[in-house]
């Protein structure tokens, strides 16, 4: 996805590289990924690439994202 993100980490961005989300919110400490159509496989994706390369960075989830099929990826 073509973004152009000023405020972004650099740990962050190379998530949003690898993760390639259609579409995302960046927050203060972090993104915003929403309309995930698999959502369960596609947290353990997101953290699998974390953990894979090394970010400092942690997904999260609770049920109110799961009415807009979204996770958040903070910086630590």
């Amino acid at each position: 996805m073509e973004n152009t993100l000023l405020n972004v980490s650099s740990d962050l961005q190379t998530f949003i590289n690898k993760f390639e989300p259609n579409k995302f919110k960046v927050m203060a400490k972090g993104i915003e990924v929403r309309g995930i159509n698999n959502l369960h496989s596609n947290i353990l994706e997101a953290k699998s690439i974390i953990e894979r390369l090394e970010l400092k960075l942690i997904v999260s989830h609770n049920a109110e994202m799961l009415s807009y099929k979204g996770i958040e990826v903070n910086n630590i």
